[in-house]
């Protein structure tokens, strides 16, 4: 599909991606919640499946509207630990720099979602030096990671800019930006978009957010490739989903498919409890079941670590299913054996 990125009710209904009538039904929550589709991605939605797994991550539901009381706008509390604009300091060898609050495409589950958007800009040149300076000033900061918002939506004069900066910081030895531009727009992976990422001294990592494995699609993988084959290793991030991924079988595919493209498995993320998300949200029963069910059926290279992020700012801790207990040892077909052996 050609043409431009999809950003209201409306477009969507122009585009066939919704019934016309449903566009001012969901004027309100495109009111709250950005809305942004791109070419590639309407490309892979079929509009006349309701749960189709890409649609269900970036077409706006009524559903949005309904909070619950365990929602809350910085679900993983961002705020408690900002030091100064645009830094998270939460872990002692990192933090995150968000450099921008817009994205190419606005997902219908995002933890930030109340505080992305067209409208969000850039950090300015005062935040960025603020930001800088924060940096420099704690050598215990060994890694720094640009976020958002997705920070591979920067010119690449900018995002050069602002790796040139971290790379003079004599501490920073780490890199990492977390981006869904590959799959959303696999072709504004550009050569100079990949030379703004590249550091004589840094190592660099790129941290793909693909949740389904359509997502992947010849022009991703091909994005990817282009990544990787500048010399930056990448790694992969995917949130549970409720209707998009909370199968083994498309879990399966998704990680073979990110080992297959170069991109090692890394994050399985429990969703997070931002407003209005619910609907999409599985139980963390749910997600172990998961975890034991492709523990038995996936090669090492393919298993991510299932995590939830504490909310209050606490942290991310691994929840997936201990094997482990008292004098035994579950195998991955669920069956106990005894440990140490009995002889």
């Amino acid at each position: 599909m050609t043409g431009s990125t999809l950003r209201s009710p409306a477009a969507l209904a122009a585009a066939g991606l919704i019934a016309p009538g449903r566009a001012d039904l969901l004027g309100s929550v495109a009111d709250r919640y950005a809305v942004a589709v791109t070419p590639a991605i309407a490309a892979l939605i079929n509009p006349a499946d309701l749960a189709d797994p890409i649609g269900l991550q970036v077409l706006p539901q009524v559903a949005e509207l309904a909070i619950q009381l365990t929602e809350r706008a910085d679900p993983i509390g961002d705020d408690a630990h900002s030091p100064v604009a645009g830094v998270v300091h939460r872990y002692p060898d990192r933090v995150l720099l968000k450099v921008t609050h817009a994205c190419a495409i606005y997902c219908r589950f995002c933890f930030r979602r109340e505080t992305v958007g067209p409208g969000g800009g850039t950090m300015s040149a005062e935040e960025l030096d603020a930001a800088m300076g924060y940096v420099a000033a704690h050598p215990e900061i060994w890694e720094v990671i640009l976020t958002g918002g997705d920070p591979l939506v920067l010119s690449p004069r900018r995002l050069a800019n602002v790796a040139d900066r971290l790379a003079r910081i004599e501490h920073v030895k780490i890199l990492r930006v977390h981006t869904r531009l590959p799959v959303a727009d696999p072709d504004a992976v550009t050569d100079e978009l990949i030379a703004a990422l590249k550091s004589a001294r840094q190592t660099v990592y790129v941290a793909l957010h693909a949740n389904h494995p359509r997502e992947l699609t010849p022009a991703a993988r091909a994005a990817c490739a282009r990544i990787i084959d500048a010399g930056v290793a990448m790694v992969s991030q995917t949130v549970l989903l409720k209707g998009v991924n909370d199968s083994a079988e498309v879990l399966e595919t998704l990680m073979r498919a990110f080992v297959e493209t170069r991109i090692k498995p890394y994050y399985l993320h429990h969703a997070d409890l931002a407003p209005g998300t619910a609907h999409l949200r599985t139980t963390l029963e749910e997600g172990q079941a998961l975890m034991r069910a492709i523990r038995g059926r996936l090669s090492g290279l393919c298993q991510p670590a299932y995590v939830l992020d504490i909310p209050g700012g606490h942290g991310k801790v691994p929840v997936g299913p201990t094997y482990l207990e008292e004098g035994g040892a579950f195998d991955p077909q669920g069956m106990r054996h005894a440990y140490p052996p009995v002889d």
